[in-house]
């Protein structure tokens, strides 16, 4: 058959778009993602399947099958492709899973996991609720006037602020107190975190003019001292809380930046990043600033986020002297940057739980002996091995859990892991069938074993990490 009338056969054997769409294949997934969006799918397929038909030109035998053959097998293909694409598709979403790592904050997973409550009141708040209205007097109310009320309660403040994330809250202060003027900042402190933010950059985005003092692992306070100017608006501190400078290190302490800055007639800011409420060095956690000691130490403004060691929803609150903070309130970018109803309803419950001294889930999972996860582990094995399949081993091992989200980084937490190995199957193999099940199972790799961290996992969990381990 000449070149060119084979690829006609070929492209007359193509499946058309609507013989894709009576397939069981794609009846199936219709029922998920709806006609419009399933038919947008097909017509990709089908147009993959025909630029490929087409660079072929023809090389494809078709004598080997006849048209009626080949029609047959690119209608499979199509429904074959037709179902990776939908899984693909499926697998970008926001989808729940089982975060097995032991990072408690894990940013990739979301971060703290929130309490019921929390839930609940984001559900709630879903539909027509009170954003911004007064209930009591009939008028209009203030957006996030509980959530304040409670951060300033727990944290001694004159008041507070809840915007979009941690960023916006830096993004707000900067710009609100030191637009068109300096900024005091440590060399060391120029830190950048996860999706390439940096210090410098939000503040050249503010608006102020960036001086940096001393060195990276050495600030003195007369460094500060020596940098303050008419320009001088604001003197800033930041927490480097997915690092640390050990050794030969010098840096002020708040309360004698707090009298420096305060004899210029200046105000104190400091970014304290992960954000404790409450002293967490009785479970492991040291070097994280507790906002109320920062404030009560000097510093007139401290931002924090909400969804990490707060263990809320993505949140950036400012608390301080409340002057400024309705300074911030005034200023027009805060109604860019100001938080949503979904955002606010969970935080308020969060901060309830905190006034009723209840452990919200990311203190809990941090709070938790290594005894106790050792406990779960056992308990896990035992009840898992007799449904193992054949070369499939299940161990007991000392380990180290992570606070993660940037919080902490020198303060591992001891655990146990239960290490999967087997005979017939690598370490990417079991983690890739783990991760593909509904819900996925998220683990880590160590030293080419599995490694499963109970200590993130929720009770309730351990069935689908049961029935998971005996289908591989």
């Amino acid at each position: 058959m000449p070149k060119n009338d084979k690829t006609s056969s070929l492209l007359r054997a193509l499946p058309s778009v609507d013989s894709v769409l009576r397939t069981d294949v794609a009846q199936a997934i219709s029922g998920e993602i709806g006609e419009v969006r399933l038919t947008s799918m097909v017509r990709q397929v089908t147009n993959d399947l025909r630029n490929e038909l087409l660079a072929k030109r023809g090389t494809t035998g078709v004598a080997e099958s006849g048209e009626d053959g080949l029609r047959s097998t690119l209608l499979e293909e199509a429904q074959r492709r037709l179902s990776e694409f939908h899984r693909d598709q499926k697998a970008r979403g926001l989808r729940r899973v089982i975060n097995a790592t032991g990072v408690i904050l894990h940013t990739n997973l979301g971060r703290a996991p929130l309490s019921d409550a929390a839930r609940q009141a984001m559900q709630t708040a879903a539909g027509y609720c009170s954003l911004e209205y007064d209930i009591a007097a009939g008028v209009r109310g203030r957006r996030g006037s509980k959530s304040e009320d409670l951060l300033i309660e727990l944290t001694a403040s004159g008041g507070a602020l809840v915007v979009n994330n941690c960023a916006a809250a830096a993004l707000l202060v900067l710009s609100t107190l030191a637009r068109d003027g300096e900024t005091i900042v440590s060399r060391g402190e120029l830190v950048e975190i996860g999706g390439d933010f940096r210090v410098p950059d939000v503040m050249a985005q503010s608006g102020t003019r960036m001086v940096e003092v001393g060195t990276t692992n050495r600030t003195r306070l007369s460094d500060y001292r020596e940098a303050l100017s008419d320009q001088t608006r604001l003197v800033m501190r930041v927490h480097t809380s997915n690092y640390r400078i050990v050794g030969f290190t010098k840096t002020p302490t708040l309360s004698g930046l707090a009298e420096l800055a305060h004899s210029a007639g200046l105000p104190l800011y400091e970014d304290a990043g992960s954000g404790a409420l409450i002293d967490l060095t009785a479970h492991g956690i040291g070097g994280e600033p507790v906002i109320s000691e920062s404030l009560e130490a000097g510093a007139d403004v401290v931002s924090f986020s909400g969804d990490k060691l707060l263990g809320g929803p993505q949140a950036g609150i400012i608390v301080g002297r409340s002057e400024l903070i309705e300074r911030m309130r005034a200023n027009p970018l805060y109604r860019a940057l100001r938080a949503d109803k979904i955002r606010l309803a969970a935080l308020e419950k969060t901060l309830e739980e905190y006034s009723r001294d209840e452990e919200v889930p990311a203190r809990r999972m941090i709070a938790m002996t290594a005894a106790e996860i050792g406990k779960r582990a056992d308990r896990l094995i035992a009840t898992t091995s007799q449904r193992l399949p054949a070369g499939l081993n299940l161990q007991k091992i000392e380990g180290e859990s992570a606070v993660g989200g940037g919080s902490a980084p020198t303060s591992p937490l001891p655990t146990f892991l239960i290490s999967v190995t087997s005979s017939s199957q690598t370490a990417n193999e079991i983690e890739n069938a783990l991760r593909q099940r509904d819900p996925p199972i998220i683990v880590r790799i160590v030293e080419d074993r599995v490694l499963i961290d109970l200590r993130t996992v929720a009770e309730s969990e351990e069935a689908e990490i049961q029935k998971a381990l005996a289908s591989l």
